[in-house]
């Protein structure tokens, strides 16, 4: 009876801790690790949307940027961290439904390590080059590539930029050499320079660059044109292709083992971003829609897009590495 009696007491005890805990809940500063550099549209994003979410939990969220390995650096550090709810992630398509397909071995388990907290958005990527590339639209690029098997470059920062352009290959039937990078900003830079001749990524690095003719757009990776630069085709128009289609997504994760009313508040805070009328309107020129939703949404949402990129990857024939 005793054994019984102390159970319940140690039971109630833990309960009790885990309430007084969310009620009180957020009661220091929170880290948000954004898995990316400084400057991508992860980064980017990511900044808008906790700066909103500070004002709604009364606690000051920082960004630490901790990029690496198409973003596994910063998702492990956050699988490996304390379920408290004071440390979050800033997660993307990579992070949370490719890197499994990507990877012979992850550091945690992608499908269990992460509670999910709810779904931020998405944005369509651009299909760019180098001004000196003697192409105009993406058939011209095809028909040199194919002239000229592997000698053109392409870069990658990310699953999504690198990815999207070897579905883009293996539709097409051409070759090109990969080139990968730490960052999108540092591969923009060699984009820019010269020194790879393709580049695929989102609208945050990509458009400043195409409006101010620095580089050259030939697509968009959406299936509809983008009203935040309408002139540019579809990567299925310009190829007489049907089914492109690769988009990159933003949702915030928790470690898993989470208190679920922790990830309550976060995800009340996280939709009240969504719907702000501030970040919408920044964000919409570069092809973001936000998107506000449940946890369990985000769940389902996120097990669907694991699905589909594996496929992509495995369509596109890249190992895991």
């Amino acid at each position: 009876m005793k054994k019984i009696h102390l159970a319940a007491l140690l039971a109630t005890t833990l309960m009790a801790t885990a309430t007084a805990h969310a009620q009180s809940y957020p009661s220091k500063p929170i880290k948000a690790i954004v898995p990316f550099a400084a400057g991508s549209a992860t980064d980017q994003i990511g900044r808008a949307f906790v700066q909103k979410m500070s004002e709604q939990l009364g606690q000051p969220i920082i960004i630490e940027n901790k990029a690496g390995v198409n973003g596994m650096l910063g998702a492990d550090a956050v699988a490996k961290s304390a379920p408290d709810g004071y440390t979050l992630m800033v997660g993307t398509n990579s992070t949370n439904a490719a890197l499994k397909s990507l990877m012979k071995k992850l550091p945690y388990d992608q499908d269990t390590a992460f509670a999910p907290i709810g779904y931020m958005g998405s944005v369509p990527l651009i299909v760019a080059v180098n001004n000196d590339v003697p192409v105009k639209n993406l058939k011209e690029l095809v028909a040199a590539a194919k002239a000229k098997p592997t000698q053109l470059t392409f870069a990658s920062a990310s699953t999504s930029q690198r990815v999207s352009t070897e579905v883009l290959m293996s539709m097409s039937g051409i070759q090109m050499t990969h080139v990968p990078y730490k960052s999108g900003p540092a591969a923009m830079t060699d984009l820019i320079g010269g020194q790879v001749n393709l580049f695929t990524a989102d609208f945050a690095v990509m458009l400043p660059q195409v409006k101010a003719g620095k580089i050259r757009g030939l697509a968009v990776t959406s299936m509809q044109r983008s009203k935040a630069i309408p002139e540019l085709p579809t990567v299925n128009e310009a190829l007489g292709l049907k089914d492109y289609e690769l988009i990159a997504y933003f949702a915030m994760f928790a470690p898993a083992g989470t208190p679920a009313d922790v990830i309550a508040k976060l995800n009340k805070a996280l939709n009240a971003a969504a719907a702000d009328k501030d970040i919408i309107e920044k964000f919409s020129a570069i092809g973001f829609e936000t998107s506000p939703g449940t946890p369990e949404a985000l769940a389902q949402r996120n097990k669907a897009e694991t699905a589909k990129w594996a496929k992509a990857i495995r369509d596109a024939k890249i190992e895991a590495e």
